[in-house]
């Protein structure tokens, strides 16, 4: 497979393109962050159109009791890579998505101006898949070519006490390992 690439408008061109309508601009160019997320739809349920419809606001209410809590939402992340590898970007990684909500890191406030957001499917409950990693993998190297990433954390390291993932199962050290190779 050939190396993921990012154009000059914050498109991954391997990536499928739904556009989500939670994003505005970035308060700042400097792109340095990439937050790692857990996301399922219903909870712990694979497969289905559910984060695509939140990320997109078309959650239906009545097609799942969590949904009922959950359809006035107003989020978005950058990147979804679900259980297959398949990769969907729904917002240009040059404008700011809605993912960390509340957070800090390293004492800079409001994660999202700074960070670019990716969701895989899963739950703090299950191991991820390979394809997952493979793809996570090429898109954080192709980040790292196009803007200054200096740190890779998950939403529970912004969020702490807030939020938990991506979770137990995710495999830090090898994605760690193979980002610097």
């Amino acid at each position: 497979m050939k190396a993921m690439k990012i154009d000059q408008e914050g498109w991954v061109d391997q990536a499928e393109h739904i556009l989500s309508p939670n994003f505005d601009d970035r308060p700042c160019s400097e792109i340095d962050m990439v937050v790692i997320h857990n996301i399922s739809l219903p909870p712990c349920e694979y497969g289905g159109n559910g984060v695509i419809e939140l990320f997109t606001n078309q959650l239906n209410p009545q097609a799942h009791p969590y949904y009922a809590e959950i359809h006035t939402l107003k989020v978005s992340s950058h990147f979804f890579i679900r259980r297959d590898g398949q990769l969907i970007q729904f917002v240009s990684c040059l404008a700011r998505a809605w993912h960390a909500g509340v957070s800090n890191w390293q004492s800079r406030e409001r994660c999202n101006d700074f960070s670019v957001g990716i969701e895989l499917e899963g739950s703090d409950f299950d191991h991820f898949e390979p394809a997952q990693y493979t793809t996570l993998i090429q898109l954080i190297q192709a980040l790292t070519l196009r803007y200054p990433i200096q740190h890779l954390v998950g939403h529970a390291d912004i969020a702490p006490g807030r939020k938990t993932d991506p979770g137990p199962y995710f495999d830090w050290d090898a994605v760690n390992t193979l980002i610097k190779n």
